[in-house]
């Protein structure tokens, strides 16, 4: 409650309406003054999408569900002593083919991630020259992203694509690395749609 300095003021219906309208006509002003301003910088709201270039946060947590990709849990030196196969896969996260392309690396860990180490890189961690080190994952990247490699259990590099690679071409990189039965041998995969971003396999 508002009380007047001047004890004779009497304060009516009419004048805390009054009062009431301002306050109002001067949350529209600054509302329409925000807006206008918005645009007129061409600035556009920040909605997470898959097809532009913009940065919108970790593109494995936001777009494929999976924020247990990110960080590796493994280190290449460490594959190559357990003789164990890996993926790696170079991106960043305000790349429109990386966000796309997150989906299908989730899709394939889902199938090979116990028995192979899955590795996203964000070439923003990587050192400006590539290393001569077999065991560094710098040595690998070709300027590219997405970037996706298989090396195998003795650590050859089996498999090195560019761009969004499908991913059937990819499982059967993974099918020989394995020994398992050709695609046309086998159960198909099927597809089960969970949202309009992640996709998750089934068979």
């Amino acid at each position: 409650m508002i009380f007047p300095e001047n004890k004779n003021s009497i304060v009516t219906p009419a004048s805390g309406l009054g009062l009431l309208k301002r306050i109002l006509s001067a949350s529209l002003l600054t509302v329409a003054i925000a807006l206008s301003l918005i645009l007129l910088s061409g600035t556009a709201p920040a909605w997470a999408t898959l097809t532009d270039d913009r940065f919108d946060g970790t593109i494995f947590s936001l777009y494929a569900g999976n924020g247990s990709l990110v960080p590796p849990k493994a280190k290449l030196v460490d594959s190559f002593k357990r003789h164990k196969p890996v993926l790696l896969v170079f991106y960043t996260d305000d790349s429109s083919d990386s966000k796309q392309y997150a989906i299908v690396v989730s899709q394939l860990q889902e199938f090979y991630g116990r028995a192979a180490d899955f590795m996203p890189i964000t070439v923003d961690s990587l050192p400006p020259q590539p290393s001569p080190e077999l065991t560094e994952p710098s040595h690998y990247y070709e300027g590219f992203v997405p970037q996706t490699l298989i090396l195998d259990q003795s650590g050859k590099v089996v498999f090195n694509e560019k761009g969004q690679i499908p991913f059937e071409q990819v499982d059967d990189a993974f099918r020989k690395v394995f020994d398992l039965l050709p695609r046309e041998k086998s159960i198909p995969l099927k597809r089960r749609v969970v949202n309009e971003l992640n996709v998750e396999l089934s068979k």
